[in-house]
């Protein structure tokens, strides 16, 4: 369902029985809510979920300027707002990994838990050549001459030569996922840098890594693990970027323990 919010109107799907504590799922760049598909059905059991499509994906409304990292976590809480929901377990993979880290620091008021998965906390200056040609390729061809080389950083090379179950959704989100969103939505991430404040978050969080993934790498997922006091890490094996399609049943376990847990 597509919900105006004070932001932007946003798509989103809700699911779970009503009275049930809320997990908000927000997903990766050139993505959408389908992302999550593979956790659906156990988080469903047990959670209200509550999964969204960041500006410029999916069917929410695509600006069309550069967003700001600030714009994207005002949107997820204006989500919120919108639905009358106060407090949420946020979970975030890659670029939604970022906009939960953002959440966490400007509304510690509104996190139960937090879940970071495969991202990072700063983008380094030796990144902004790859973003900008990325940016340049898809202003120019669209995101479909992106999709190869993105599904070979976001799986493992084996899961791609066995055809892995995600790997078919995930190129056709790829091939029509707008370009004008992708790019500002890369216009927004490229300015990361959180690592000086990660020290203020004091709610339960759990980190979560793909042992192969080359774009945001264990070392990426320890520097946050490093910062937030008492948090756990989880490095899953045999799993890129989007670890929670390529190992979905280590992922799910170990984010509904960390979710049921009262520690």
């Amino acid at each position: 369902m597509r919900v105006k919010t004070a932001t932007i109107t946003t798509n989103c799907e809700i699911s779970g029985p009503s009275s049930a504590p809320v997990v908000m799922l927000s997903h990766s760049l050139g993505s959408n809510l389908h992302m999550w598909d593979p956790q659906l059905a156990v988080l469903e059991g047990r959670f209200r979920v509550l999964r969204y499509d960041t500006r410029g994906h999916g069917g929410s409304d695509i600006p069309g300027d550069a967003y700001r990292l600030e714009e994207l976590v005002a949107d997820a809480a204006a989500l919120l707002d919108a639905l009358a929901i106060p407090t949420v377990h946020f979970v975030g993979l890659s670029m939604g990994g970022m906009i939960a880290q953002g959440f966490a620091l400007s509304h510690p008021d509104r996190l139960d838990r937090l879940v970071l998965c495969d991202t990072s906390a700063f983008m380094p200056a030796e990144a902004q050549p790859i973003i900008q040609d990325r940016i340049e390729t898809a202003r120019r061809e669209g995101l479909a001459a992106l999709v190869d080389s993105t599904l070979a950083r976001w799986f493992t090379t084996d899961y791609l030569r066995r055809k892995g179950p995600g790997v078919d959704m995930i190129r056709s989100i790829l091939q029509s996922s707008p370009a004008a969103g992708y790019i500002g939505c890369t216009e927004a991430i490229r300015r990361l840098n959180y690592l000086d404040d990660l020290s203020r978050i004091e709610r339960p969080t759990l980190i979560v890594v793909g042992e192969d993934d080359p774009g945001t790498p264990v070392a990426a997922a320890r520097a946050i693990h490093e910062r937030i006091s008492g948090s756990r890490l989880v490095i899953l094996p045999s799993a890129s970027h989007l670890c929670n399609i390529e190992q979905p049943q280590a992922f799910n376990s170990t984010l509904t323990g960390f979710l049921g847990s009262g520690a």
